[in-house]
């Protein structure tokens, strides 16, 4: 538990195995939250943190629903997350491609990648629409 924040849900599956019964892990998990060694909000800002750079909106939703965390958690994650998300692709892009698309291959190319890290198709839209437009990469 040093290394990083983990969910109710992530630690309930890493101690099943070692406990007896599901209320004993609800007990000792309810005493972690209790001292504080236990926090949802922190396990999601964490991992919003270190994926953000790299992911889009649609990925850290996937991301969060898979460690379980509550669905009123994660649309308050997400929802912040729209603000800067055309930011963000364009972040991503310049690392992965510097040079706007010279073709409609090459767009395609860049979209499924943006698409696989995450983006919206309307975000994808628009970043790549403005490259084509500027003739650089921002």
């Amino acid at each position: 538990m040093a290394r990083r924040e983990y969910t109710r849900h992530e630690l309930t599956q890493k101690l099943a195995p070692h406990a007896e019964s599901a209320e004993e892990i609800a007990q000792v998990l309810d005493d972690f939250t209790q001292r504080g060694w236990l926090s949802e909000k922190r396990a999601v800002e964490q991992l919003v943190h270190a994926r953000r750079s790299r992911y889009g909106a649609a990925r850290i939703r996937r991301d969060l629903q898979a460690r379980g965390v509550s669905p009123d958690a994660v649309n308050n994650a997400v929802a912040a997350l729209k603000d800067g998300e055309l930011e963000a692709a364009l972040a991503v892009w310049r690392r992965k491609f510097r040079a706007p698309p010279a073709n409609a291959a090459e767009r395609a190319k860049q979209g499924r990648f943006l698409q696989g890290r995450g983006f919206s198709g309307e975000v994808i839209s628009r970043l790549l629409r403005g490259l084509t437009r500027s003739g650089d990469g921002g």
